[in-house]
Order: C-alpha cells, then structure tokens, then sequence
C-alpha cells in the first residue's frame, strides 16, 4: 500500500474520491504501482540540483514519488481538470513545490515556467507523447532540459533507439540519435496500469550531446520526412520531390539504388548538407 511515505492517501482511494475514472480521448492510463513510479523517479536522480517538468500527471502517482526522491520543484501541466484537486493534495503536502499548470501540453511553452536547470520527467500520454518528443528534439539547442525520462509504449520506445538496418529504425531515431542519447532503463508490464493498457510500456532517458555530424535541422528534417516516406523505394526515387536527387546523392556520396534504413545519421547529415 501506499501512503505512509508521504502521509497521503493511497493513489486507489484518490482516484475512488475525486471520480478520476482514467479518458481513453486524454490518452490517459494511470500508473498505481507506486514501486515503479519510485523507480521511475529514481532512475531521473539526481533530482535536487534540478526543476522537474511532468507532463500528464493525472491524479499525481509519479509527482508523489518525485517530490519524495527530494525534487526540488516539480511543474507539472495536466489539461484534465478532474485531477487537480487531487494535484493541489499534493501541493499543499509539499508547500511551494509542486506548481500545477491547467492546459495542453501540446501548445504551452515551459521554459517561462522552469526557474533553472530541468528534466522532464513523464508518463507521457499516450496520444501524443511521439509528438511532444519530436517537438523537443526539434526545438532550440541546447535545450531546455538536461535529460528527459520518459515513458512511451515499447513500440514507440524502439523506434527511438532504434539502429540502421532495423524494421523500427527511421526519422525518429534519427531526430533522437543526432544530437542526444537515447537508451531504454526498463520495461513497465500493462498491469501497472489502471485500465491496464494492450501494450507494454518502457521508460527511455535521453540525454544532449555533441551533433555526430554537421547538418541544418530543416534539412535534415526534409531530407529524413522524404527518404522515410516512401521508405521501399530507393534514394533516387523517394528523394526526388526535393529537387535534384540525383546531384544530392552524388555530393553526399551514396549509391541512389539504397533505400533509407540502411543509412547511417552521418549520412543523412551528408545528405542535408547537400541540399
């Protein structure tokens, strides 16, 4: 059971008292395992020398269990109006460390929020965590984070740390593998869930690094949405929207009868300086 560590109740009798039925259309499955959203919490340590952003914390499982693992200040954005009396709970259990932001996470901007150093800590929902991440790949660099933990479903989670030459690797392995490095800690089994989702989840950290190759991020942008838009296809085919395929693989140096998931991100790189 929950509840002693922190003198609140537990997350079961929350959620039964404020009517926090989980939304399908929110992409909403609340985690209640209170083990793992410990060890999730644990694994995005150390947390006391940094702001902690949480997307989606809905009745506040994984914000209890960071604010626990000494985290400084946690913001966190939920656009389910339902839980924030269950979130103010929180607040108020831990004066001046827990702002609850009301709104989508899709179209606020958190750095005016974060006072300092963050990480984004989250059990993302599931309908648009892939968006959220490649909007933050995609954003200002360095970024605004230091590391993010995350919690995608295994597929998607795959798809990120994803290899050349793999069925899974394509533009977003090359979005999170460019400038940053992914790895995935561990797996979360559907039962630790409430409703227990179909799929597994699996909680990836990512963290900045050096660029492995010079690129423009539109271009490579561009470069990546056509070559993996027609992802059968050879180069020569699928890159010619773009306007001088031909030339572009010739300067970038790769054969056009190659199809997009055998190139490495440096060659994509060659390719977007190309163009």
């Amino acid at each position: 059971m929950s509840g002693p560590a922190d003198g609140l109740p537990p997350l079961r009798e929350v959620i039964a008292a404020h009517g926090l039925g989980a939304k399908k259309a929110l992409g909403q499955n609340f985690l209640l395992d209170l083990n793992l959203t410990g060890k999730i919490a644990r694994a995005a340590a150390p947390l006391e020398e940094t702001e902690v952003l949480e997307i989606g914390p809905g009745p506040g499982g994984l914000t209890r269990a960071l604010l626990l693992a000494g985290a400084k200040r946690v913001v966190a954005v939920e656009r389910d109006a339902r839980c924030l009396p269950a979130l103010e709970e929180i607040a108020a259990r831990w004066p001046g460390r827990l702002e609850v932001i009301e709104g989508d996470a899709m179209e606020i901007d958190p750095r005016p929020l974060l006072k300092g150093p963050a990480q984004v800590v989250a059990n993302l929902p599931y309908n648009i965590g892939t968006a959220l991440f490649a909007g933050w790949m995609e954003a200002e660099w360095p970024p605004f984070w230091r590391r993010l933990t995350l919690m995608f479903q295994r597929e998607v989670a795959e798809r990120i740390v994803a290899a050349p030459g793999s069925g899974a690797y394509g533009r977003l392995a090359i979005l999170a593998q460019w400038r940053a490095t992914p790895r995935i800690l561990f797996e979360v089994p559907p039962q630790a869930f409430t409703p227990p989702p179909k799929v597994t989840s699996a909680i990836v950290s990512v963290t900045p690094a050096e660029p492995v190759a010079p690129a423009d991020l539109a271009a490579l942008s561009r470069v990546t949405a056509a070559a993996f838009g027609q992802r059968r296809k050879m180069l020569r085919q699928s890159l010619r929207p773009l306007g001088g395929a031909e030339r572009m693989l010739e300067a970038a140096g790769i054969d056009g009868a190659r199809r997009a998931e055998t190139l490495t991100i440096p060659e994509f790189c060659a390719l977007a300086r190309a163009l």
